[in-house]
């Protein structure tokens, strides 16, 4: 007889992010489309703001590597360090609020950003599993305080050397 097993599984625990298409109820008009297609995962404003700093700063670095799970915005291989830059909607900063606020596809977004969020925790954890010094800033971050945020990455830098 199979007993039940008393814990859950990681599977157990991934949010299932629905499939965005009209077959599902999911809609897009080309208005919405053409908006979310100039949308960038790479080289964002905030991402290219920070990067210029730390290099004006003498600061050299890895963008997007691969061999990281995750593939951290700026890398810094010799120290261990791995920086991520997170879009404010898309990483859900201040999501309960937001949350409340979105008017359509709701069955879509909420799964969505909350996965994008787990995602977020799980690649933190391993990285520094793995022996990572792991910093993670919003973008709204970043464009209001550049200077601090660059600070911080230098700061750690520095107690590393």
């Amino acid at each position: 007889m199979n007993k039940p097993k008393p814990y859950k599984t990681a599977d157990e625990y991934v949010i299932k992010v629905p499939r965005f298409n009209e077959e599902a109820g999911f809609y897009a008009t080309p208005k919405s489309s053409a908006v979310m297609s100039r949308i960038r995962a790479k080289n964002t404003k905030a991402e290219v703001m920070l990067r210029k700093t730390l290099w004006h700063y003498g600061y050299r670095y890895r963008i997007y590597s691969k061999k990281l799970i995750g593939r951290p915005d700026i890398i810094f291989t010799k120290y261990k360090i791995a920086v991520f830059v997170d879009g404010d909607f898309w990483h859900g900063y201040d999501w309960e609020q937001k949350k409340k606020k979105l008017a359509t596809n709701k069955a879509y977004w909420i799964p969505k950003i909350e996965r994008n969020m787990q995602r977020d925790m799980e690649v933190t954890q391993m990285l520094i599993r793995q022996g990572w010094t792991v910093i993670r800033f919003w973008e709204h971050e970043i464009k209001k305080s550049l200077e601090g945020c660059a600070g911080e990455v230098i700061v750690k830098l520095k107690n590393i050397v």
